[in-house]
This record gives structure tokens, sequence and C-alpha cells, in this order.
């Protein structure tokens, strides 16, 4: 096993190096200045249609989401370990610094989010009744469209086979992993039983298909995320006096004028950007092609609407989520215990505050944040066994599977699943943005149609709604 784990690091180290980070922080920079700055000049439109959505109980259309349900699962999916036990191991590895440079990529992020959610809004089709897209299917449409029809198969092949692995299977290792490493640190509960507890809860949950998902996702979501950012500013206020260092210590360790010199202070500026960007993705996904399968099935007016509430979806899950857990993490330094890893450096510090009611409240909201996050996974894996069989058997045996891979995920060491995830998270985002590349040009157009129609008081129903 530990081979196996020296592997896939070194693999890690090749694949979040330097190019990955250009690729994930290029696009984003590139599109935020191609498309007008969206995520400052779009984000009232996305956060009008979020916060309205919520007591909008205008009924959908027949095998699809709520604007506000679409993004209640993309959330589900982002706000999960990685918010957690993500950032704490990345503030670990990379120092304080490392959230800086989840900060940048959830600000340029919002814009690369905007666009996936446009194009899956365009390229979705209905399977079974039900909506269903993401970046198989923009990728195999749309590059079809532009004249790359077999560039768009392999790559739209290729991405499904990775999303289903990634998130479907090794993803929710990642999460029922951290679910039984918290609740068996908290309550002392036998990781195995823990894991087959989970996979019953979910199986009810996945078998009820997408309408209680949905339902799951918009009750659930902003429940768990209000309590734990209430219990982190409680933390904050308790340690009031160590917000300005902690600040200080984000921005001194992301880049100081000492790293143009070089030799240590170089190398652990390089390992903030390395493990920033890399959590930061793993937490708000944005180019990673995970989040478009939801935002493909929400039921709006016009792309464009709904590729502003996704940028809603990285804004909650990083510059709120994510940084109340740093701030907690760095306030407490409990991130400088060399015998703490992941969740337990957060529990750690919610242990200094509270005592005993700290650890219970950190592995129960854990426990949500994993679970929801686990559902969602396996909902955007679902989505892609669909554009890759069409008999419904396989998704039988994707479902079981699921289950299967949450059992041992709860019993297997956190390096290597950590370091797995972020393998396969890093291959899923390369077909993602070469198809981002190639059809940016065509979102800008849907931008201007939008600008177009908004200005002249038209109300939009645009129907994307192909039977295959």
């Amino acid at each position: 096993m530990l081979d196996l784990t020296n592997i896939v690091k070194n693999i890690n180290s090749i694949l979040w190096g330097p190019p990955m980070m250009i690729i994930l922080l290029g696009f984003g920079i590139f599109s935020t200045i191609y498309l007008g700055f969206p995520q400052l000049k779009r984000l009232p439109i996305g956060f009008k249609s979020t916060f309205g959505g919520i007591f909008n109980k205008k009924k959908t259309k027949k095998g699809s989401m709520s604007s506000f349900q679409a993004l209640a699962t993309a959330v589900a999916a982002q706000v999960g370990t990685g918010n957690i036990g993500g950032v704490a191991a990345a503030i670990s590895m990379g120092g304080p610094g490392a959230v800086f440079w989840m900060w940048m990529t959830a600000i340029f992020g919002m814009s690369t989010i905007s666009v996936e959610a446009i194009l899956a809004q365009k390229y979705r089709r209905r399977r079974n009744g039900d909506l269903v897209g993401g970046p198989a299917y923009y990728l195999s449409q749309g590059l079809k469209n532009k004249g790359f029809e077999n560039l768009g198969k392999f790559l739209a092949t290729t991405f499904a086979v990775l999303i289903v692995v990634a998130l479907g299977f090794v993803g929710n290792m990642v999460q029922s992993n951290s679910i039984s490493l918290a609740l068996a640190e908290a309550f002392n509960m036998p990781a195995i039983i823990i894991g087959f507890v989970i996979s019953i809860f979910a199986a009810f949950i996945f078998i009820g298909g997408m309408g209680r998902i949905a339902k799951f996702a918009e009750t659930v979501v902003p429940f768990m995320a209000v309590i734990y950012l209430l219990g982190s500013i409680v933390v904050m206020v308790r340690f009031s006096n160590m917000i300005g260092p902690t600040f200080k210590a984000i921005f001194e360790g992301a880049f100081s004028s000492k790293a143009l010199l070089g030799g240590a202070t170089g190398i652990a500026v390089k390992t903030a950007i390395r493990y920033g960007i890399a959590r930061g993705l793993f937490s708000n996904e944005a180019g990673m092609g995970s989040t478009p399968n939801s935002h493909a099935v929400a039921h709006v007016d016009h792309p464009v609407i709904q590729g502003c509430v996704a940028m809603i979806g990285v804004f909650v899950d990083t510059m709120l989520v994510c940084t109340a857990t740093s701030v907690v993490v760095i306030a407490t330094k409990t991130y400088q215990i060399d015998s703490l890893q992941s969740v337990m450096i957060t529990m750690e510090a919610f242990k200094i505050a509270f005592g005993k009611v700290g650890s219970s409240f950190l592995a129960i909201s854990l426990t949500f944040f994993a679970f929801t996050t686990l559902v969602g996974w396996y909902y955007f894996g679902e989505s892609n066994i669909k554009f890759l069989f069409k008999k419904k058997v396989y998704l039988r045996i994707y479902q079981f599977l699921v289950l299967l891979f949450i059992i041992l995920g709860s019993v297997l060491k956190i390096e290597l699943v950590w370091e797995m995830a972020d393998m396969f998270n890093g291959l899923m985002v390369i077909p993602n943005i070469i198809g981002l590349f190639i059809l940016l040009k065509e979102v800008k157009k849907i931008y201007r149609d939008f600008d177009i129609r908004n200005n002249n008081g038209e109300i939009l129903s645009y129907n994307y709604l192909y039977e295959d």
C-alpha cells in the first residue's frame, strides 16, 4: 500500500505542477477578461436568482430541477470534506499562504464555472424522461458543431469515464473516509459500521432519482452551511485577538519579497500555491467539470441566468466556508501540530474553543458536509453513466459499486485516499478545459444574446430538451 501511495504522489507532483496551475488560473483569468469580468458585472444577477429562488415555488418541468435546487445540488457536492479536512491539510502542508491561492482559484473560478454552466444548459439532453447534461454532452455536441467530431467524442468519453471513477468511486471514498474518521474520534464508533450505515442512507436517496436528490439538497444544504458558519464565527470571536495575525500570515505566506531570492522561502511559496490550488479546485470544483452536471438540468429562462447562479456556488464554498475553516485553523494554530492530519486539525481547533462539545459539533458538521457531497457526486457520476450506457442495468451496477466504495473508503488510510482524489481530479480537468477553450467564443455570443434580450425586456424561454 505504501508503494501505491508513493506512486500516486509522484504522479500528482507532475500533474499538479506548474502546467496545471497555469491551465486552471490561466483559463479563469483569460475567460474573465474575454467575457468582461462576469464575476463582478453579473454577480448581482446570480444573487437575485439564487435567493429569490429559495421562496419561489414555481413548478418546474418534469425531469428537471429549479435553479435553486440545481445550485443546492452543486453546493452539496462543493461543500464537503474539502472545506474542513482539505483546507486544514492544505494549510498544514502548504502553510497559511495556501489560503490566498484558494481565494485566487475561487475568484477566477467563478468565471470558469459560469462558462461550464452555460454550455451545460445549451447542450443538455433528455434520457428516459430526465434532463442530463455536463461536459460529456457539450464536448461531444459542441465540438462536433465546430468540426471536431472525433476529438469531441474522444474527450467526452474520456471525461465521462474519469468523472465516474473520480467522484462516484474514489471521491466518495474520501467522503466516507472523513466521516468515519470524525465519528470514530468523537464517538468511538467502529469505522466499518459507520461505512455500512452511510451506504444504507445513501442507497435510500439514490433510488429516489433526481427528484429525491434535489429535495434532499435544497433542504439540507442551506441549513448545514449556516450552522457551520455560525460555529466558526463563535470560534473567531473567542480568538478575536488572532484575526489580524491570521490574515497577515496568509498574505505573507502566499507571496513575500523574500521569495524573489529563492531558497527555502521560495520553496514554501511554491508549496503554498500547489496545495492552495489543488485543495481550492477539490473544494469549489471550478474547471473540473463536475457541477455542470447539475446546472444543466435547471429550469431557467436563459442559460446565462444559471451561469450567474453557478458563480454563487463558488462564492459560498470558498469565500465563505473555506475561509471560515482557514481562519479557525490558523487562529488556533492547530495546523502546526505535527501529529494531526486533515479533519483532525480542524476538530482540534473546535475542541480547543469548545472542549468535547467542539469535537462533537465538528464531527456532526463534517458528516452532513461529506454526506451531501457524496450524494451530489453520485448524481454527477449517474449523469455520465447515462452518457456512456443507455441500458438501465448499467445504472444499477453503478449504484452498487458506489455503495461498495463508500464502505471501502471508511476503512482505508487517509493519505492514499486524498492523493488518489487529487490525481483523478487533475485528470478530469484536462479534457474539460480543452473543450472550454474551444467553446469559449460561443459562450460570449450567448452572453451577448442575453444582454440584448434582457435590455429589451423580453421574457425568454430557451428549450434545449432533445430526446435521445
